[in-house]
């Protein structure tokens, strides 16, 4: 019926219209017939199939053969990227040297600001000079929303580092359910260090597949083919770490090159991270429709093969902090080229002139899959078929244009 009405009508105007005009309403009669279908029910009932149609080329397949793509749904930036973030006020669970501000207080003392081009600053106190041990000011927010699953996509011109200085940028359940529903490190790092150290941390029962791909380096030895990403203190687990080791998320080399991105992505079937400079960034994610599948190797990923990911990970915010010295930060300290202790260095805002966050945006994707139904639902119309559709049209039109011509 479809194909009857489109070579009726294309018969019809190639007559009376020009080219350019018939191939216009070719356009039209295609999404006038595909609307006349019935809907598919359900949360993604209201997607337009014009929209997916010009997404094409950026469909993503699962293991399980359905077929989705990305949609963009929260973006974070600008001068509105606070305005659905929350300010953390509270004291500092990893024990760092560190109070944590109000949005008020952020804001009336330059820790948080915008820069001319949109560019958002966080930043600790840059001024006082403290006696060794007192506790630093400093910002740390965290997102109003909680995910359950997504594709988060960081571009970044600068990451905090320097000596004393832990800079986060991770997610966690937003109901203090920690360890519970589980902890996602997407960058991670303290001190001089130049290279991201990504952690899961889980109840028991979950573990990193060490036979998985991906281009870091696991930090603790893999038995028999995997990780306990289980938080264990009093035995002496700290979840499962995978190092990178591209300079691709936080240091002087990846500030001089223009910044990046880091993109995790997040679904049932694994959780895994990937970090690009500014001149390897995918065209895919310029354009606006992110495909991971294209990317290459992760460079860590935690996957569903040993690890029940719904289970361990679930409602979660994401969260930027800056803290100073503390349980990681002030325990390896003795381990790196910094000199003094890690209080004393705090005590001096000079040593921190580059323990600011400079962030373009933070954009979070959600999947939609590309399915919908004809008729009584014993048929499917597959997202393929219609861009087969779409390419027929536009031959027609083409030789219509021909032959008017």
């Amino acid at each position: 019926m479809l194909r009857h009405i489109v070579r009726t009508r294309t018969v019809i105007i190639s007559k009376i219209l020009r080219p350019d005009q018939v191939r216009s309403r070719l356009r039209t009669i295609a999404f006038l017939a595909i609307s006349k279908l019935e809907k598919p029910r359900g949360p993604f009932a209201k997607r337009s199939l014009e929209e997916l149609a010009k997404r094409d080329g950026a469909i993503e397949t699962s293991p399980n053969g359905a077929q989705y793509i990305w949609k963009l749904q929260d973006t974070y930036a600008g001068r509105t990227f606070f305005d659905d973030m929350m300010f953390f006020s509270d004291q500092d669970p990893t024990n760092g040297l560190v109070h944590y501000v109000t949005k008020e207080r952020s804001f009336s003392q330059n820790y948080t600001y915008f820069e001319d081009d949109g560019t958002v600053i966080m930043q600790s106190d840059m001024k006082t000079k403290l006696n060794p041990g007192e506790k630093r000011e400093s910002v740390r927010i965290e997102t109003q929303k909680t995910y359950n699953g997504g594709l988060f996509i960081l571009d970044l011109k600068r990451a905090p580092w320097g000596c004393a200085v832990w800079p986060a940028y991770w997610s966690t359940a937003s109901n203090n359910a920690w360890p519970r529903d589980g902890e996602i490190d997407i960058l991670e790092g303290t001190h001089d260090n130049e290279h991201n150290q990504i952690t899961w941390h889980t109840t028991g029962g979950c573990y990193l597949d060490a036979s998985q791909k991906f281009t870091g380096t696991l930090l603790d030895k893999a038995e028999n083919g995997s990780v306990q990403c289980n938080e264990d203190p009093v035995g002496g687990r700290y979840g499962c770490s995978t190092m990178e080791w591209s300079q691709a998320s936080y240091g002087p080399y990846f500030e001089s090159q223009g910044g990046g991105i880091l993109a995790m992505k997040w679904d049932e079937y694994s959780i895994a991270v990937w970090s690009f400079f500014r001149a390897a960034i995918p065209k895919d994610v310029t354009s606006g429709a992110p495909q991971p599948s294209t990317w290459g190797p992760p460079s860590a990923v935690l996957a569903n093969t040993k690890c029940n990911i719904t289970d361990h990970f679930r409602n979660h915010v994401v969260i930027f902090d800056i803290t100073f010295c503390g349980d990681l930060a002030g325990n390896n300290y003795g381990t790196t080229q910094c000199p003094g202790t890690c209080a004393e260095r705090l005590a001096d805002p000079a040593n921190l002139i580059n323990a600011t966050w400079h962030i373009n945006s933070l954009k979070a994707y959600q999947k939609l899959p590309i399915y919908a139904t004809v008729g009584n639902g014993a048929a499917s119309l597959q997202y393929q078929w219609i861009s087969t559709l779409l390419a027929g049209i536009t031959l027609v039109s083409l030789l219509v244009s021909t032959v008017t011509c």
